[in-house]
């Protein structure tokens, strides 16, 4: 994994920007510590840092080749699952490889296929191609929307990135938000509506899209999006080929020149990657990571696990959170004979972490969601470079509970984020009047574009229409925050259940299979359940783990009480003091999540803190 950044200009010379184009480069420097390159012309640039993982000594980038009297450049951020095969494809037409990287697979692809190319890929991607003596640009970004890329087009060119703060540093545009970046915020938060940046002037390739910008001008297409197709397997060949598809999308995803471990939270889906990637090295002896073994002993894989100090003392059930992870835990290190390190986080170092959350995303984020993680993957860091998560597996086999109660699942809103009541309470009277309006037109677009069948029962047609909103919306908050939180400290982190190929079989298995046995993800339980502890397979889905202590809600207090009692600061021309001192003095009466499952009154101050951090460290202008 690594960081990439560009910028193309008809009329300036790049040649006298190279003091832009290394602040570009170094504020990517934490997602590629290890190397970095460029590639400058006159009109053209290409920026790269680098995290090594496949081919150390041989995948610098950019990386360049001849072809046809054309000469390509390539930056790359990702991992491609199908490496060999596509490589194998080339040799057959004529092409040689001095490397075994797969971004020298990934540009001769390029050259032979064009844009063409990206429906052939397998894996976790955002990349940028330059003609050279054509002026042409390619852009594109992987199918399920796991690596980012931002770009920032003006009448004479294009600067991207994969983070926004790359783009800044060209100096071509500022730190700037209009309303509409406010509704995304307040109203539908820590969301944002595919492709929008928040700030003016930036925007973000979908999930499943590329671009070309040539002569000035950017044309865009997508080549994957979610298309239903008639479900012919039987109940028995659905059992099987979802086993099939997800144990091989695992073991694609194993493959590392660097030491690599597991999350495990003692979930279904950590806990079968665990299971399916101890069992596969203990296969392949001679695949496995790890220079000496004693024979006939059993290879352990390195698993994490994050918990918070004091928090099996103030564990209570709830409807989201029905359980603590740590008893499943021990079983899942049982079972595969794991080494097993449980990382616990403090939480005053929670909240700190906030605000170098928000610098990871360039943006107010998922609070301790991300910040915990961002610790997390911090203390992993210390001991492996790449790491493989059990995130997007309740989005689409039907996880939350969401799916399953009747009165939410008809009702026709973002599930997640049912009422905005508490949104507008924290606003100032007249703030934002058409926030409730701007949400329900986000909705109602993603509902319209949902692919289905004719035949589809009504169950059936609303679950497409749920997998579509879990999809482009509520997987893609996810993501950012994996990328981001992960890449902060170098770490690279796959997710295996963002193989397209099981998403496209997940899209259109009707719910019935899916909820195999009246269970969230049911039909992946009965899939695994001969590799997994019988308390594994039927637990009930439990989501990341938050802080429960109480102390918590009494640093975010603080911080925000010294927000709001300093007049200069921005937030407060936008926010209801009266309402959020309410939120701080009476928690208990937040009875509905401000986002997704856990995001109570805690978290929402969390998330008012983050607010302030971003206007000001940002130097944000709001153009109202």
């Amino acid at each position: 994994m690594c960081g990439i950044a560009g910028w193309l200009d008809q009329t300036a010379d790049l040649n006298e920007k190279k003091d832009e184009l290394w602040r570009m480069s170094e504020s990517l420097k934490r997602r590629g510590p290890d190397e970095h390159g460029e590639y400058i012309r006159r009109h053209a640039a290409l920026l790269h840092r680098r995290l090594s993982v496949i081919d150390p000594e041989n995948g610098q980038q950019p990386m360049s080749t001849l072809y046809e009297g054309e000469k390509y450049t390539i930056v790359y951020n990702g991992e491609l699952y199908n490496t060999d095969e596509l490589r194998d494809e080339l040799k057959a037409v004529g092409f040689g490889f001095g490397t075994h990287s797969d971004t020298e697979v990934l540009l001769k692809a390029y050259c032979y296929y064009k844009e063409a190319c990206a429906e052939k890929l397998n894996g976790i991607f955002a990349f940028a191609v330059y003609e050279e003596n054509a002026g042409r640009l390619f852009l594109c970004r992987d199918r399920v929307g796991v690596k980012p890329l931002f770009y920032h087009a003006y009448r004479d060119g294009i600067v991207f990135g994969s983070e926004i703060k790359a783009i800044f540093h060209s100096g071509m545009i500022a730190p700037r938000v209009e309303e509409e970046g406010l509704y995304e915020l307040f109203f539908l938060g820590p969301a944002r509506t595919p492709g929008n940046g928040i700030f003016k002037g930036i925007n973000e390739l979908l999930p499943g899209e590329y671009a070309i910008y040539e002569n000035g001008k950017m044309q865009k297409h997508r080549y994957y999006r979610l298309t239903a197709h008639p479900h012919e397997d039987s109940e028995a060949q659905t059992i099987e080929r979802m086993r099939v598809l997800l144990t091989d999308a695992i073991e694609r995803q194993l493959v590392s020149d660097v030491p690599m471990c597991f999350f495990l939270s003692g979930g279904l889906d950590s806990s079968i990657i665990c299971q399916t990637a101890s069992n596969y090295y203990n296969r392949q002896s001679d695949l496995i990571p790890t220079s000496t073994r004693p024979l006939g002993e059993r290879y352990a894989i390195d698993t994490y696990s994050v918990e918070y100090t004091d928090n099996r003392k103030y564990f209570t059930k709830t409807l989201f959170q029905p359980n603590a992870d740590f008893e499943f835990i021990d079983k899942m290190v049982q079972s595969t004979g794991s080494h097993h390190h449980e990382i616990i986080l403090d939480n005053k170092d929670v909240l700190e972490a906030l605000y170098p959350s928000v610098k990871a995303r360039d943006l107010p984020g998922y609070v301790d969601i991300d910040s915990s993680l961002l610790l997390f993957c911090k203390e992993i860091k210390k001991d492996f470079t790449v790491a493989l998560s059990g995130e997007c597996a309740d989005e689409l086999f039907g996880g939350y509970p969401w799916y399953h109660n009747h009165d939410i699942l008809f009702e026709d809103c973002f599930p997640w984020s049912r009422e905005q009541e508490i949104r507008r309470f924290i606003l100032k009277d007249g703030v934002l009047p058409k926030g409730e309006s701007y949400v329900r037109e986000r909705y109602l677009d993603t509902i319209r574009r949902v692919d289905s069948l004719p035949q589809d029962s009504r169950i059936d047609k609303r679950m497409r229409e749920m997998f579509a909103l879990n999809y482009y919306w509520f997987m893609q908050c996810l993501l950012e925050r994996k990328d981001r939180c992960s890449m902060y400290s170098g770490l690279e982190v796959r997710v295996p259940f963002c193989d397209y190929r099981l998403i496209d079989y997940a899209y259109n298995m009707p719910w019935q299979l899916k909820a195999y046995g009246g269970r969230e993800k049911g039909i992946i339980r009965k899939a695994f359940e001969d590799i997994l502890p019988r308390d594994i397979v039927y637990r009930k889905k439990s989501p990341y783990p938050k802080t429960h202590n109480p102390i918590y809600h009494q640093l975010c207090a603080e911080k925000v009480e010294r927000i709001l009692s300093d007049p200069t600061r921005c937030i407060n021309e936008l926010i209801n003091a009266d309402h959020v001192h309410t939120i701080m003095e009476h928690p208990e009466k937040v009875t509905s999540p401000w986002y997704g499952q856990l995001m109570k009154a805690p978290q929402i101050l969390a998330y008012l803190i983050e607010i302030d951090y971003w206007l000001e460290e940002y130097h944000v202008k709001i153009d109202m």
